[in-house]
């Protein structure tokens, strides 16, 4: 994968949703976060020099843990995880790391946790023990828990074939400029110029908003000046944007609801 570094791994989110159709970059993802997480220069990280950095790219930081499906008699995954196993990351999560200031539980096939798990796996998500970092690996987040999704950042990767739809790119980001700006005049007529867009072009804008707004949440992104309690209430209505494009509400009343919501607390300025 394209080489990966975060500024401030200090600010890291408690929690990510990691979602790819491919496994493996899922997993290369959240590894780089994970040694990022429990890299020794903080800034710039992972480095990949350090003894942390080390450790971790070669499978072997303790305060690294991954968390996978039990396997059957026949040696083969199980169907789901388990409520035992997310409970039993839980109770670990309150140990104290063994040598970085963090862990990480980076949980392979998160979208296979059963309902049980997933509401085992709300509760820590809700109230997270200090220092904890958890990367829930998906190949679909649409069959995580609403509630569960909430309480995470989403990141998206396709793989390093993957291309970005570059008009909902630069939509997504001429509209996060306009919500930095606060002048709701203007964003207001941004929202009746664009109300016309058909439902995949919607789509790929809501997509790439809320790409656009986790990458800054992980300080991956210039976040123009709004501060984290914006990006998370911002991220939060593209997605809701997008759940109710996927149930027929109209366009226009979904760029409707993005033109009175997108500004409510607009004086929250970082």
């Amino acid at each position: 994968m394209a080489a990966f570094t975060i500024r401030d791994a200090k600010r890291l989110s408690h929690a990510y949703i990691l979602s790819s159709p491919d496994r493996e970059a899922c997993l290369a993802l959240a590894e780089e976060i994970a040694a990022a997480a429990v890299c020794q220069r903080e800034t710039d990280a992972p480095c990949g020099q350090c003894r942390a950095c080390r450790k971790a790219r070669s499978g072997n930081h303790p305060d690294i843990i991954h968390i996978r499906r039990q396997t059957d008699s026949k040696g083969q995954p199980r169907r789901e995880l388990l409520v035992e196993q997310i409970r039993q990351m839980a109770a670990d999560a309150y140990v104290l790391p063994n040598e970085a200031a963090r862990k990480v539980y980076i949980v392979d096939d998160a979208d296979k946790m059963n309902p049980a798990a997933q509401n085992a796996a709300l509760k820590t998500l809700e109230e997270p023990p200090a220092g904890v970092i958890f990367l829930l690996c998906v190949e679909n987040a649409g069959l995580l828990l609403p509630t569960v999704r909430s309480r995470c950042v989403e990141l998206r990767t396709n793989g390093e074939a993957a291309e970005e739809d570059e008009g909902a790119v630069k939509l997504a980001r001429s509209f996060l400029k306009l919500v930095a700006r606060g002048d709701e005049a203007e964003l207001c007529r941004w929202c009746i110029q664009n109300d016309r867009l058909d439902k995949g072009e919607a789509t790929a804008f809501f997509d790439s908003l809320s790409q656009q707004l986790g990458a800054m949440l992980c300080d991956q992104a210039d976040n123009l000046g709004l501060e984290r309690g914006r990006l998370w209430a911002l991220r939060k209505l593209a997605e809701t944007c997008s759940a109710w494009l996927q149930v027929n509400v109209g366009i226009r009343q979904v760029f409707g609801l993005l033109a009175v919501d997108a500004l409510a607390g607009h004086g929250n300025r970082g």
